[in-house]
């Protein structure tokens, strides 16, 4: 794993002083790549003294694009692995490396989090985003085929190459879907780690409502029958 070149990136829209506490809390043997989606204040000054690659979008185009800006950057630098990992600090840093064992001694092409494997890790979940996921969960199944234990949890882990054959249409929360129709198109291998979810005020407040799950069917729907 040492010899490994792994990127990380993070898309980020009006985070804050929160995105350099992610950042700060994350290993330095990780590229670093902050994509800033056009937010209402670059982070830029912010994040002076902090070793990170910093990309902005001069238009807000929505998470889906945030992470494919960074996701070729990574490939023409040589990434060998790409993590996908939220800016608001609700993803644990200490699950990176068993995402990327998991890739690796399993022999994946890409490695989804899931906050639904581990009970104890169910109990932080507030119910009403039980509720939301699960019904997520459902229409993802229908319309993509792939029934997974989670829907659209930002954490993953891929390899170079998959994430080379990867493009996102869907700028906005609906990639979290349209990738679920991209592993089954490549045949790529994939699997599901526990991953433990922090819900802070920040992070509930930055969160979808849950009407705008609405929104990102019908995103799905749309793409999937004008593909």
């Amino acid at each position: 794993m040492t010899n490994l070149k792994v990127f990380i990136i993070i898309p980020s829209y009006n985070e804050g002083v929160v995105l350099k506490n992610t950042i700060l809390s994350l290993p330095k043997e990780y590229n670093i790549v902050v994509v800033d989606d056009c937010s209402k204040v670059s982070s830029a000054e912010m994040l002076e003294g902090t070793s990170v690659y910093y990309l902005r979008h001069e238009i807000n185009l929505g998470q889906g694009a945030a992470l494919q800006t960074g996701m070729d950057f990574a490939i023409k630098n040589k990434a060998d692995i790409i993590i996908h990992f939220d800016a608001d600090g609700q993803h644990d840093k200490n699950d990176i490396p068993k995402f990327i064992d998991k890739l690796i001694e399993g022999n994946y092409d890409i490695v989804l989090g899931s906050r639904f494997l581990d009970k104890m890790h169910i109990k932080s979940v507030p119910k009403i985003k039980i509720i939301i996921l699960k019904i997520a969960i459902f229409v993802n199944g229908l319309l993509t085929g792939m029934w997974l234990s989670d829907a659209h949890n930002g954490f993953r882990a891929m390899t170079s190459k998959a994430a080379s054959l990867i493009y996102f249409k869907e700028n906005r929360m609906a990639h979290a879907s349209e990738i679920l129709l991209q592993i089954k198109k490549h045949k790529f291998r994939f699997t599901e780690i526990s991953t433990h979810i922090v819900y802070t005020d920040h992070s509930m407040e930055k969160g979808q409502p849950w009407h705008n799950s609405l929104n990102i069917l019908i995103d799905l729907i749309v793409n999937k029958i004008l593909k």
